[in-house]
């Protein structure tokens, strides 16, 4: 029998929302800078995130309850989302580009986040996670900017949809859920040669040392869970610092399922304290 879901709590009055754009591979792209608490002070750390969407949809108000509420809980965090290039738009390599190039922006722009540029994070659901996971192999294989830490909310990493639990669920809903991934990576790597690249397929990577701590949730019957396991275990094996959490079954059933799932389930709570512990290890600031 599947748990409840705990209702969310009140967010406070001190959360501040303000819309910004910043630059991507190609041009500007639309974003948010969530903050909370002390609205004057400087915080020594961002989270850059992704939005969900299977590169082919999704946009920042999809993630927009989920990041109130991550930037709530974190007072200390400041929290940027920014779009990328859609897959509908222009296919693989154009997304991580943007994701990539939106970090650099980052540190080139400290002072119109509010960040000291200490700490730099990068997290993402779904398709943004898989961005996110890229944006370490990238960050590490060109030089920068250095990060400290990495959160995969229900990763995207697979293109190849091998899994037990891509192939073995099989309750309509669930089924849907897998359609849906199968359509999402044909339109994004239209080009099967694409398919086994890292910066597509970090899963398929075969260099996954010197990377970011990394914090991979998953949840019980979602069609993406053994994905995200895998590369935890990978990670793990490569020497990366991983923690890997299985949340509670949430349904999946309709677009914005994982954004509602990660807020209800214990993703907040995960996400909470391994930011605490990045900030009592000794990582060296971002470069």
């Amino acid at each position: 029998m599947n748990k409840p879901v705990e209702a969310l709590p009140v967010l406070s009055d001190q959360l501040k929302i303000r819309s910004l754009e910043v630059k991507g591979a190609e041009g500007p792209l639309a974003a948010r800078l969530y903050t909370s608490g002390d609205a004057g002070a400087k915080r020594d750390m961002l989270l850059v995130f992704f939005h969900a969407g299977g590169f082919v949809g999704g946009d920042l108000e999809d993630a927009d309850m989920f990041l109130r509420h991550l930037a709530d809980d974190s007072q200390h965090v400041a929290v940027l989302a920014s779009a990328y290039t859609l897959a509908t738009e222009k296919p693989f390599p154009a997304a991580v580009e943007d994701a990539h190039a939106v970090l650099v922006w980052a540190k080139k722009n400290k002072a119109k986040l509010g960040w000291t540029g200490k700490q730099l994070l990068v997290a993402g659901i779904e398709a943004g996670a898989n961005l996110a996971a890229v944006c370490a192999l990238m960050s590490r294989d060109r030089g920068g900017p250095a990060l400290t830490g990495q959160v995969l909310v229900m990763p995207m990493l697979d293109p190849g949809l091998t899994t037990c639990s891509m192939r073995e669920m099989q309750c309509a809903e669930l089924l849907e859920v897998a359609d849906q991934c199968a359509q999402a990576y044909r339109g994004y790597l239209p080009n099967a040669a694409d398919r086994t690249h890292p910066y597509a397929s970090p899963l398929q990577s075969s260099r996954l040392k010197n990377l970011p701590p990394a914090l991979i949730l998953s949840t019980e019957d979602d069609p993406l869970r053994d994905e995200a396991e895998q590369y935890g275990a990978k990670l793990i094996s490569c020497g990366v610092k991983t923690t890997v959490r299985r949340m509670q079954p949430a349904p999946l059933n309709d677009a914005g399922a994982r954004n509602e799932c990660a807020c209800r389930c214990q993703a907040l709570g995960e996400i909470a304290s391994f930011i605490a512990g990045l900030e009592r290890s000794e990582t060296p600031p971002a470069a």
